[in-house]
């Protein structure tokens, strides 16, 4: 959606080189979320770290002598550091941001040590699986992922991150909150996509959509009565069409497969009564064409 929107916006009609933006767009998804992931394991070194030179210290106080490494010790950062598919994943996307840009890390260790998660956490030394993993999901998301800092420092870095960054963060915390003490396969990095064909489909949505994006908005056009087609959100023609392109050019998806779809793509990214006014244009949309015999659908309990 994003990018034939782009595509519009930019007057351009080259559609291969809108195909490879979109596919560079995606694989810089991946990149984000694993900058996200990366940045709790240089945390937690950063802070190891900053404990060793403290001890060593000609004058170090005993408390820096013996410091509490509950927070160093923490379980999960363990299980990140000790991962075999980041590790592989960090390595093959050349992921180093945090290497040329650690005052970024020092800037969310600081935040840390001064949010009330880390005092109460500190307030013993003994680590058990479900406060440690407990901590961490409750760090990630009250303290790291609302850091107006870090957000800047992501949208200058990739400006395709800032519609990715909710989506990914939400996805890393429902991973997190999934690990599970005693298991070595419990954190993988997830993949872009399932197979070749999921990824043929994205190829496919794009081009089918743009190609026909004239004889869509024929199907949609005379149902918008009390709508001048200049006041109808842009994002919103996009959403239809793509819809209109699952409905007719992709017959093993099912009718209301993608019609949830494109409603929570509305309530996301368009206006607040878009949702309400897409979903009244697709339900009749739909009615028609399968009226009409054009909405034909492959395979067992699909419509």
């Amino acid at each position: 959606m994003q990018s034939i929107y782009a595509m519009h916006q930019n007057g351009s009609d080259n559609l291969e080189k809108e195909e490879k933006f979109l596919f560079y767009s995606i694989d810089n998804i991946q990149d984000l979320y694993l900058v996200m992931v990366s940045s709790l394991i240089e945390i937690c070194k950063k802070e190891t770290i900053y404990l060793h030179l403290s001890s060593k210290k000609h004058l170090a106080t005993p408390q820096e002598r013996n410091p509490n490494e509950k927070f160093v010790k923490n379980a999960i950062f363990q299980i990140l550091a000790e991962n075999n598919s980041l590790s592989i994943a960090l390595e093959n996307r050349k992921i180093n941001n945090w290497t040329l840009n650690d005052d970024y890390i020092l800037l969310l260790l600081n935040d840390i040590k001064a949010s009330k998660q880390y005092s109460k956490y500190m307030s013993n030394a003994v680590n058990t699986f479900e406060e440690d993993k407990q901590f961490i999901v409750d760090l990630f998301t009250e303290v790291i992922v609302p850091n107006e800092k870090l957000y800047e420092y992501l949208e200058d870095d990739k400006l395709t991150w800032v519609d990715d960054i909710p989506v990914v963060n939400t996805h890393i915390i429902k991973q997190l909150k999934a690990i599970t003490a005693g298991e070595d396969d419990n954190f993988r990095v997830p993949k872009l996509y399932k197979d070749n064909e999921d990824r043929d489909f994205v190829k496919d949505l794009f081009r089918r959509t743009v190609l026909n994006e004239l004889e869509f908005a024929k199907e949609y056009v005379d149902k918008t009565p009390n709508w001048d087609s200049d006041r109808i959100a842009e994002i919103d023609t996009i959403i239809l069409k793509m819809a209109i392109c699952e409905f007719l050019k992709f017959p093993s998806i099912p009718v209301k497969v993608t019609l949830n779809e494109y409603l929570e793509i509305a309530k996301e990214y368009s206006t607040p009564k878009s949702s309400i006014f897409i979903n009244g244009i697709l339900d009749n949309l739909v009615k028609e064409l399968e009226a009409s015999k054009k909405l034909i659908k492959a395979g067992r309990g699909l419509m």
